[in-house]
């Protein structure tokens, strides 16, 4: 299989030529994509290191890290690509892992892998506590929002795609920054695409992030709950239409109501100096408990339809979409 590597490289001058040195023979082309980065890294690395499988990409001016890997998506499926691999230039992902994350690729397992850093509490010793505690919060959200309940860490950059997979994505419709992997995740699922973890460690030696996780929670959860309700309308009210769909209406109906009428009431009670009755409170309570019951039905429903049957087989046996030869 012809592979690519994905490197956006923005202000990690200092550490581009290490991180090449490791790359192993598993990787055909590695596209080093410079995202008007002001060390011009990517030009850096091209002048000094020997390696002949570097092709270089050059954004005029910064455009984020999502739109730098979709470049870099791009250029890997013009010139050829079958396996994707992406990892960040800053020497926190180590590439001897590679092969562990094409491996589940190349026997048919999965569409795509991803690193995972909370697999084993040994992993997270050199995680500092903000990243940490950040990273675990986004974490969970995102399973609502993705629908891949068995996957963990979606801010983790290190993962491998095919090619195959990429190519039945809007690539334009991809968040351009930081957002990227959480979104890329949100629109695999729509395609049914078949996600593994791959643990692993993370080097920290005193980088700068330009990403704080709990800096970007207030505006990840927004994007969160924006993917959440259109992968809800997607799934259970355009494409199909199943027990779990009726369950959403009426668990939300009977929740809403019960929670509106017994705040109603009992705003109005406590002014009065009044109780409420039995009758009062049972007639708030059971639509509450039957909504929440519904809903919690929903989500079983939705755990247990997490993509399990790979695609990339069937589609890769179709015509490639690519930017000379557009679908």
């Amino acid at each position: 299989m012809n592979t690519f590597l994905v490197l956006p490289c923005y202000q990690t001058r200092d550490h581009i030529l290490t991180l090449l040195e490791k790359v192993g023979p598993e990787i055909d082309w590695i596209v080093l994509v410079d995202d008007g980065c002001p060390q011009n890294t990517g030009k850096y690395a091209i002048n000094n290191a020997s390696d002949s499988r570097l092709i270089l990409i050059e954004h005029g001016t910064n455009r984020g890290v999502g739109a730098a890997v979709v470049s870099g998506f791009k250029k890997a499926i013009e010139l050829g690509a079958d396996i994707i691999v992406r990892i960040d230039s800053d020497g926190q992902m180590d590439p001897v892992m590679i092969p562990q994350f094409i491996y589940p690729l190349t026997i048919g397992l999965a569409d795509f892998t991803k690193g995972n850093r909370f697999w084993c509490p040994e992993t997270l010793s050199g995680m500092p506590a903000t990243r940490l505690i950040g990273n675990g919060i986004l974490s969970f959200i995102s399973k609502l929002s993705s629908g891949y309940w068995s996957l963990m860490d979606p801010n983790n950059g290190f993962f491998a795609i095919h090619a195959a997979v990429i190519q039945k994505l809007d690539l334009s419709k991809l968040d351009s920054r930081y957002f990227f992997e959480s979104d890329l995740l949100f629109r695999l699922n729509t395609i049914r695409a078949v996600g593994v973890d791959i643990p692993m460690n993370s080097i920290y030696e005193g980088e700068t992030s330009n990403l704080s996780p709990l800096r970007s929670i207030p505006e990840f959860f927004v994007k969160h709950i924006r993917n959440t309700l259109k992968r809800g309308l997607y799934n259970y009210y355009v494409r199909d239409f199943n027990a779990a769909s009726l369950q959403i209406i009426f668990g939300s109906i009977l929740f809403l109501f019960g929670t509106v009428y017994g705040g109603i009431n009992w705003a109005y009670l406590s002014s009065q100096g009044m109780y409420a009755s039995s009758g009062t409170v049972m007639f708030a309570a059971l639509p509450i408990i039957l909504g929440f019951q519904l809903l919690l039905a929903a989500l079983q429903h939705d755990i247990n339809s997490e993509p399990k049957n790979p695609l990339h087989q069937l589609i890769s046996m179709q015509p490639r979409k690519t930017e000379s030869n557009p679908e």
